[in-house]
């Protein structure tokens, strides 16, 4: 066996864990990782980028959502590690996919995001204020 994913849901995968554990050949590796993000945060973490991406412009320039999830990775200082191209005329990105982040990771990041929205006035979808109860009291 080269490879092997095993999600840990209940005692017997615990124990085909340590059955498959028992059987690897010395040198063999093990990585253990925390429970992946979940759909509901990949869905929210992409409304969040667009929204963003949407309302504000950088430094002059509007700036695509995918953009932004490179702004806020480097922020959470996990991602961004830059080296130059091949041929000398710019750099590439060998930071890791947010399809790596663990579920208590993707919060970190919407947690930094939703703070940085809020303290350069984007308002994310499901944030909105009704009408009927706008900020100086009255009805619409």
């Amino acid at each position: 066996m080269s490879r092997a994913t095993l999600i840990i849901q209940s005692d017997k995968d615990r124990a085909d864990l340590a059955r498959m554990a028992g059987q690897l050949p010395l040198g063999a590796r093990v990585e253990i990782k925390a429970a992946k993000r979940t759909l509901p945060q990949n869905a929210r973490l992409h409304a969040m980028l667009t929204e963003v991406a949407r309302q504000i412009e950088w430094h002059g320039k509007k700036l695509p959502a995918s953009d932004w999830k490179f702004i806020f990775l480097d922020a959470l200082k996990r991602e961004l590690r830059m080296v130059p191209n091949i041929d000398g005329t710019g750099f590439v990105n060998l930071g890791r996919s947010t399809s790596d982040l663990s579920k208590e990771e993707m919060s970190d990041l919407m947690e930094l995001i939703a703070a940085f929205g809020a303290r350069h006035g984007v308002v994310f979808k499901g944030d909105e204020q009704p009408a009927a109860e706008q900020s100086d009291g009255r009805s619409a």
